[in-house]
Order: C-alpha cells, then structure tokens, then sequence
C-alpha cells in the first residue's frame, strides 16, 4: 500500500504525474489513506486535475469537499473552466467563492472577466467590474485589461443584438420568451452569437432573475465582512450590447444601450498600461466607428514610448478602408514595410482588404502574391476584393486556387464567392458550390443559405430557391428579401406578395430593400393599389422614407400600365430631386406606349443631370424611331456619333456543357453558325404554320419589309435558343441571358418555339425573367 509519506511527496512535486490515469490513481489512494480535508491537499489535487484539463473531475471534488476549498483551488478551477470553454460553470464557480466568504484576488478576475465577454453576458461583468471596484483590485494591469476587452466586445455588439432582435421578429415593445429567442438565434456553435455559451443551460433560465438581482446587490455592496453565504446559485442571464432584462416568467422585455464610453474610461484610469491595453483601446473604438478617436490613441502610443504592432496596425487599416482613404492606408503600409511586418499575415489581410474597398485590386492583388504565408483569411480577403469591385471571374479563380492550396473553405468564404455566381448567372458553377457547401458542412448556415437562394433565382432557377427557403429553419430579413426579389423577377407578384404579408405575420419588420422587392412585384403584375398601399405604409407603418430605388419601382408600375402623365407627376414631386436613372424608367415607358412629347420631355430632365447620359439618347432615339420620326432619329444618332458615344449592341448568352457562348444579332461568327441557321429557318416554318406572324414594327430602321422580317429572324436571343436547343438533349430546359429588354416579337416567337419543341426557355433581360412553357409566358405578356 502507498504511503502517506510517497503520496505527500507526489502532491508536493506534481509534474512527476504523467498522465490522467495517474491522476486519477493518486486521488482513489488519498482517499483511501488520508482525509481530504486539508487546504494543501485539496488545491494540490485540483492542481493536477486542472493541469490535465480534468474539468468535471475537479468540479466533482469540489462539490464533495466538507470544508471551504482555498483562494488557490478556486483560482485553478475557475482558470481552467474559461480555458475549456466551460464559462457558465466558471462564473458560477465564481460565485459560489464568494458565497463560501473567499474573496478573488488579481488572479482571479481576468478569467470571470473572459468567461462574461465569451457569454456575452455583460450584465454580469458590469457587477464584476464593481466587485472589482470594491476589492481594490481595480489596479490590476491583466485585470484592467480583460475590463476593457469585455467593454469593447459589448460595444461592438450594442445595435447587432438590437437588429437581430428586430431581423428575428422582436422589438423593444414586444414581450418575448428567453426560449423564444434563443431558439430563433442561429449558429449556436460560435462565441458571436446572443446563445453562445447558453444552449442547452436552461436549468439556469428559471433561476436568473432572482439570483441575478441578489448577485448584484450583494457584489456592489462586497467588503471583506460581508456575508455572501445567500448567494451560491448558477448564473444565467444576458444580451450583447444592450441588457435584455430577464424576467421571472422568462420574458424579454427591455433593451437598453450600454455606455459607450467604458473601454476609454477604464483605460484613463489604469495607473499602468502595456501594449496590450493601447490595443484593445484602439481596438474598441475602431470597431464602433470613432475612428478619429481611434487614430488619436494611435498617436499618443509615441508619447509613451510604445511602438504599434502587427495588432495595432490591422485594427487601423480598417479605418482607412472605411473612409475610402488610400493615402493614409498606404503610409501605414510604408510603416508596416520599415518595421518588417509587411510580411505578417494579419496585416497582410488587411491591407488587401484596404486597397480593395478603395478600389485599388491591383495593389491588393500583388501584396497577395507577396504573402509569404496564405492563410485562410488572406485568400477571403483577396476573393471578396474582386468580387466587391466587379471582378468576378477573378474573384472564382481565386477560390479554385484556394481549394488547389488545400485550403479549407469557411463560411465567409462561400458567402464571399456566390454573389459571383450570381451575377455571371453561371448555374453549373453555383451548383458546384453548393456541392461544395453541403460536403464542408455550411448547408443549415442561414447566411450562406441567403446567399445560395440569391444565386438560384438570379440564374434562373426559382424553384430551387424556393426550396432552400422553404428548408431553412430560420428565415431574417435577408433572406425573405431575397426569395421576395426572387419570385418578383421571375413574375410570381402573388407569391411575392403573399411571402411579404407572411414575413409580416412573423414579426419581421420589412427594411426598405423588402419594399423595393414588393413594389418590384406589383410593377410587374400591374397591381397599381397594391403599390400604393405598400408604398404608403413603408412611411407611415416603418417610419421608412422612401428612397430612389422606391420612386423607380412605383414609376415603373405606372409606366408599364400606360399612366405615363400619372408617373412624371409623380417624380416630379419627389422629395428629393429625382436621379437620371428614376427619369430613364419612365423614358422607357414613353419609348413603349410611343408617348414622343412626353419622351422629349423626360430626355430634357435626364440631360440637365447629366448631359452625356448614354441611355438617353439611345433609349430616345428608339422612341423617335418606334414613332417613324425617321429624320429625327437620324439626327439624333448623328449627334451621339460625332460626341463619341457607341450603343450597346443587343448580346445574349447561353450556357451549354459548362461553357458560355455569346452572340450578337446577325451573328455568322460561330463554328456551328451553318447549323444554327439551317434549325432556325426550319423553326420559323413550323412556328409560322402555328400562327406566328413577325411584328416588324419592332424594327427600328428605315428598311424595306422583307428585311424586316429578317433583321427580326436573327434577334440575339432567337440564335442563342437555337443553338441550345440543337446542342442540348430533348427535354432540357433553355436558359439564356440578354443584356438588353426582349422585344415585343421576339417574346411572340419565343413562346411559340416552347409550344414546337416543347421545353421550357427561360430568358433574362435587363429586368426580368420570362418563363416560356407550353406556348405561355409567365409575365402574361405584361413586361
């Protein structure tokens, strides 16, 4: 049998445990030889146990000790419980110390500290941070340091819980259940969310309100006389920036912003900083947006000896993206290259995502390719750069390079790249993604879930994203707004409509993109009070002031239903002066309707905005045209000729075998052109039988008739059909996309092409999509 003099020794020189299996063996022996009721014994125990990361053993002894455990056990168990992630038991351990009259010290505070900021309980760590207070610990360096931090998160916090709460169906005026809305907070895995840390804690719900307020008012009042015995419950009550008052009956009523100033408060009175605290300073500030504030404290780092670091500099480079502000940017780029750490990948991120949002990719792609290391971070930086300014295609090839480097992608990184998809409406490549997704792991993720239902509408295929959105099991605003758009683009109005009043019913409050997404719905259905009604309550239900983008929908509507007069009086009123662009809406229509006079009226407003206004002149000049004011039309192309400006040409694309093919009108460029023309010419036999005759007064130039008819026969997107058809198996559905608005013959032919050859086309132009089925289409010829 051990001894009592080997088993002393063991607790006296620890490291000679080697494994858990020692450990474990060492307490059965001091349990069967020795009583565990010294202070020696039962820190050294947990000592141990801490040092294996034995969590619940250490919780276990503590729970069978008979007398109080010692300030050092408490320290080690409380430290350990934060490092492993077990933070409600680590403030709870921190409660029952000071219930058991043992009072932290310095040692203690910044892991209760951690745990609060990690749980996002704030609540808590503001009556810490009096505990402190009435300790005098609040001279602690680490301690101070740990305050700030936990001050900076719950700033950075402060309105993303106010809008989560309202994204998810909540509002300061509403009562709700803790379950509730804990249960409608996605991503419970990570620190950022509002549940971190509190799924699957709901023993502890019940008894928050109560051991909260008997908490705080013990730990205010905390001396070293005070009888604390009262207080030994668990702790669980918390929002993010704002409290969430909890209730007895569970109910979440009040949201309330925290003072903003804390971080800066507590970094004032610090008798001792290090570089640790001018960071996190620093770094609180920046993320609130006082970046002037930020960049003071910057400067102020000299006064006090102190260099900046690689952490110094990543938080401040994003200060300068913001602001769009390259030359700063940049001589904190010079700095970076004269203290060698241009070369560190915080940094390196930084900077590519700076010159990004500055629109400057060529600089962020060659500091890039200057990276020694390519971490995760770096290639999302480098991949959302492109594909924020446009750059899609590089955007992709970026992400193939990513998966080539065996990097794994995170969720960032597919919400990064899909709106690249989405915008090149490459549909094999967003398939491919997805793929991709669901394999990583990301499917239920809500935003990449948004993402994925974006790009499946955009490429044409709604009932696919109908179907990722009807398999989420949380919808924000997001993605409602998305499927919204979705089903109005593709001509679904009363689906639309009908998603938008449920997202009502739901309790998620409408942003003024969801009212540009229903207002789009009723323009293309022609649903004129529906409109209004939409557009009135945004201003006096939401307290939302109608934008540009609203005063374009509602134009629209009454463009496309022949209310030309209707719609210039009412952007003329506009609260603000109107844009070019609500103007070129209703120029559109009056190229429709063959309204000239008002045409040349509109073109007047548009031209003292912006007298090159390319799409005005051609938009005017089509109207001039429709109208056979040939003269005029001549003229006014003469006059976009000697001012240099070249129309657009008519292009669609279609997407066959994973590859994009383009054509223009008349094209005789393509190597299957001969093929192309010879299934187009037997189409128009069979549609013409049908009843098909050409509408040539869709031709916009002075020709005989017969060509006509044949400018009207190679139209871009009837060559496109063509070859997808000839190149596709029998029964795959056609999709092409055309760059300019299909015209009116072209919709005719197109639907009785569908009938013929009895598949689905689906043709997107510049405003919305039409399905062609059965010798249908799904804008009911309203477009």
């Amino acid at each position: 049998m051990t001894s009592t003099k080997t088993l002393i020794n063991l607790l006296k020189n620890p490291v000679s445990i080697k494994t858990k299996s020692q450990a474990k063996q060492l307490h059965a022996q001091i349990f069967k030889t020795l009583e565990l009721n010294s202070r020696f014994l039962i820190s050294r125990l947990l000592f141990i146990y801490n040092n294996f990361n034995l969590v619940h053993d250490s919780l276990c002894l503590l729970d069978t000790l008979k007398t109080p455990a010692p300030p050092v056990a408490w320290k080690s168990i409380i430290r350990c419980c934060t490092q492993n992630g077990l933070l409600v038991e680590s403030l709870t351990c921190f409660v029952r110390m000071i219930g058991s009259g043992v009072y932290p010290d310095h040692n203690v505070f910044p892991s209760v500290l951690k745990s609060c900021t990690l749980l996002v309980d704030f609540r808590f760590g503001e009556s810490v941070h009096a505990c402190i207070i009435r300790l005098g610990v609040d001279l602690d360096l680490y301690t101070n340091n740990a305050l700030m931090n936990m001050y900076a998160q719950s700033q950075n916090m402060d309105m993303h819980i106010y809008d989560r709460f309202q994204g998810f169906g909540f509002n300061g005026g509403r009562e709700a259940s803790v379950h509730e809305v804990l249960d409608k907070i996605p991503e419970r895995n990570g620190n950022v969310e509002l549940s971190s840390g509190l799924a699957g804690c709901s023993e502890f719900i019940d008894k928050a309100n109560s051991f909260t307020d008997k908490f705080e008012k013990r730990v205010v009042s905390a001396s070293h006389d005070a009888d604390l015995d009262a207080v030994s419950d668990p702790l669980l009550s918390s929002s993010r920036g704002r409290q969430v008052d909890i209730h007895s009956d569970g109910r979440v009523n009040e949201l309330k912003p925290l003072r903003s100033d804390s971080v800066r408060k507590v970094f004032e009175m610090m008798p001792v900083s290090d570089l640790v605290s001018w960071n996190t300073v620093i770094v609180g500030l920046a993320r609130n947006g006082l970046y002037e504030e930020a960049l003071n404290i910057v400067r102020q780092m000299g006064n006090v000896n102190l260099k900046p670091d690689s952490f110094t500099l990543s938080s401040v480079l994003p200060i300068f993206a913001d602001y769009v502000d390259v030359i700063k940017g940049k001589e904190i780029h010079g700095y970076a290259i004269r203290h060698g750490l241009d070369a560190n990948v915080c940094i390196g991120s930084s900077l590519i995502n700076m010159y990004a949002k500055c629109a400057r990719v060529e600089d962020s792609h060659r500091l890039f390719c200057l990276l020694p290391v390519k971490d995760a971070i770096s290639w999302n930086s480098i991949i959302a750069g492109c594909v924020q300014n446009g750059l899609f295609d590089e955007g992709l090839k970026f992400f193939r390079q990513m998966l080539i480097a065996k990097i794994k992608p995170r969720h960032v990184s597919f919400s990064s790249i899909m709106p690249a998809c989405a915008h090149l409406t490459t549909l094999h490549l967003g398939k491919q993604l997805h793929g991709c997704i669901i394999r990583n792991g990301f499917d239920d993720n809500m935003f990449i879930a948004s993402s994925l239902l974006d790009m499946y509408a955009k490429c044409g295929n709604i009932r696919l994203a109908r179907c990722i959105f009807d398999k989420m099991d949380l919808h924000d605003i997001v993605s409602w707004t998305a499927v919204i758009m979705g089903n109005a683009l593709h001509g679904n109005a009363h689906d639309a409509i009908s998603l938008f009043e449920q997202m009502e019913k739901d309790g998620v409050k409408p942003n003024s993109v969801a009212f540009v997404a229903v207002l789009t719905a009723c323009s293309h259905a022609g649903l004129i009070d529906k409109a209004w009604s939409y557009f009135n309550s945004m201003t006096k239900d939401y307290g939302i002031a109608p934008s540009f983008e609203h005063y374009a929908a509602v134009a629209d509507l009454l463009g496309r239903a022949g209310k030309l007069e209707e719609a210039y009086e009412f952007i003329s009123n506009m609260h603000a002066g109107p844009t070019e662009n609500v103007w070129l809406t209703l120029l559109s229509a009056c190229r429709v309707h063959k309204n000239v006079e008002l045409a040349g009226k509109v073109a007047e407003k548009i031209f003292m905005i912006d007298p090159n206004n390319m799409g005005a002149y051609v938009i005017l000049s089509n109207t001039y045209a429709a109208a056979r004011r040939w003269k005029d039309a001549a003229s006014l192309r003469v006059f976009m000729r000697n001012k240099g400006m070249k129309k657009t040409p008519a292009c669609s694309w279609i997407e066959v075998k994973n590859k994009v093919y383009a054509f223009v009108a008349g094209d005789k460029s393509h190597p299957f052109y001969h093929r192309i023309n010879d299934a187009l010419k037997e189409l128009l036999e069979q549609i013409e039988q049908e009843g098909y005759v050409p509408d040539t007064k869709e031709v916009l130039h002075d020709v005989e008739e017969e060509q006509k008819k044949n400018l009207l026969y190679y139209h871009s997107e009837r060559l496109a059909i063509v070859f997808g058809i000839i190149c596709t198996p029998d029964g795959t559905t056609i999709r092409v996309i055309k760059n300019l608005r299909v015209c009116g013959d072209c919709h005719t032919a197109i639907k009785f092409i569908s009938k013929i050859v009895q598949r689905e086309i689906i043709v997107r132009d510049n405003s919305r999509f039409h399905h062609f089925k059965d010798g249908k289409c799904s804008c009911g010829d309203y477009w």
